[in-house]
């Protein structure tokens, strides 16, 4: 299914909306697939559903093509200069896909994928639950030593924080940001921040943007948190990286068996097709 793409143009204090329906597999098509068993709801929505603030473009947009120039923009772009629109394009542009791994860190299965990463010589987006990191600085610290890039996935996955007060929101996303750095050590940066579920406010993109955060969407669900196998995890990404670049996958929220075989085997096929990794834009606009 292809996904309504919208784009806000902000000029001035007045923002003007427009939506169009897209169809296709064009790499600026994001798909709209279904949320996951339990309390996991990632890509049921990346798009704005409250909140007062914020602006620029929303998460219904897909990422893709060169993702606005902004190779190499990652880990020490001025605060100023990160926008609050969803990105999902890649920073190396072309046809570079994104790897993110969200939920953890987790003491059994961070790990492994971290192995498996290191075995493709790629790296990828660790978006991480702030007491999880707390709890593993160790891992935290490895993924940095990888050459990996830090997300903030809020202090307890709250998929209905959209719903919930400003400050709220503000706090869960700063505090997981605090305890993921403190977990870090060395002076190294969260440089994303991916709502639980795609629960995006323009509220919450503000307040990411504004702590030098780029708000993370996603174009590929493997479903890997339903743990569905590995070949149907393997197949969803080959279906589905038509949508776009940037690709979702767990290591943390229970036993991620399958997550690790099935990305050994994603990797392997990426690097059969030729196809490049890297990370998404931080400071550019997100491709249309």
């Amino acid at each position: 299914m292809a996904r309504a793409n919208r784009q806000g143009i902000r000029a001035g204090a007045v923002v003007v909306a427009a939506a169009a329906a897209v169809a296709g597999t064009a790499w600026g098509v994001t798909a709209l697939v279904e949320p996951g068993p339990g309390r996991h709801e990632d890509a049921a929505r990346q798009t704005d559903t409250g909140g007062t603030g914020g602006g620029s473009d929303d998460g219904a947009k897909g990422g893709g093509g060169k993702g606005g120039g902004a190779q190499g923009a990652g880990g020490g772009a001025p605060r100023s200069q990160i926008p609050d629109g969803i990105a999902h394009a890649s920073e190396s542009g072309g046809n570079a896909v994104n790897i993110t791994i969200d939920d953890g860190p987790d003491p059994q299965w961070t790990p492994k994928v971290l192995e498996v990463l290191e075995k493709y010589d790629v790296k990828a987006t660790f978006c991480m639950i702030g007491p999880q990191a707390k709890a593993h600085p160790d891992l935290v610290k490895r993924v940095v030593a990888g050459g990996h890039r830090l997300c903030d996935h809020t202090m307890n996955h709250d998929t209905a924080m959209d719903k919930k007060p400003v400050d709220y929101q503000e706090k869960q996303i700063l505090d997981a940001k605090k305890m993921i750095e403190d977990a870090a050590g060395g002076g190294a940066t969260v440089e994303y921040y991916r709502a639980p579920g795609g629960a995006f406010t323009p509220d919450s993109r503000r307040i990411a943007a504004a702590h030098g955060m780029r708000p993370l969407g996603w174009n590929v669900d493997t479903k890997d948190f339903g743990k569905p196998g590995v070949a149907a995890i393997v197949n969803t990404v080959k279906t589905e990286i038509g949508n776009g670049p940037t690709v979702l996958f767990h290591d943390g929220g229970g036993n991620r068996t399958q997550t690790v075989a099935a990305l050994d085997q994603v990797l392997a096929w990426l690097k059969n097709q030729g196809r490049p990794t890297g990370f998404p834009v931080r400071t550019a606009p997100d491709a249309s």
